[in-house]
């Protein structure tokens, strides 16, 4: 038998949260009180407190979503990131190496390559 009750961790969190609920409550409680004082009817104050919930909840569920879809997006882009190919050696960009094989292309014109070795060069001033 230990001499000292040690508190888990669920203990302390759950007396955290309860703490942290109790202080909402109260603060619900001065805030209806407040609103009574300030010539609100009691059924008005607690529909005006009940809108400001439901709003703060629909904040809070807008931010969530937009989170969510940030991850999401966060989490396919780094799956495309690991799928590409380091180092992909067969990427060509599919452009003549070499004068000849520029001029073998077709639609090959020495005077937009200015290849004035070429035999139909045209020079026009």
């Amino acid at each position: 038998m230990k001499h000292t009750a040690r508190m888990t961790t669920a203990t302390r969190l759950g007396r955290w949260l309860g703490g942290v609920w109790g202080g909402c409550l109260r603060a619900e409680r001065r805030t209806h009180r407040w609103l009574m004082a300030q010539g609100l009817p009691a059924g008005g104050a607690r529909v005006l407190i009940w809108v400001i919930k439901l709003a703060i909840l629909g904040v809070l569920l807008y931010v969530a979503v937009w989170a969510a879809l940030l991850l999401v997006a966060v989490v396919v882009a780094a799956r495309m990131a690991e799928q590409t190919p380091e180092g992909d050696d067969d990427f060509d960009l599919q452009f003549p190496a070499s004068l000849d094989e520029l001029r073998q292309t077709p639609g090959y014109d020495p005077n937009l390559y200015n290849d004035t070795s070429h035999e139909m060069y045209s020079e026009d001033d």
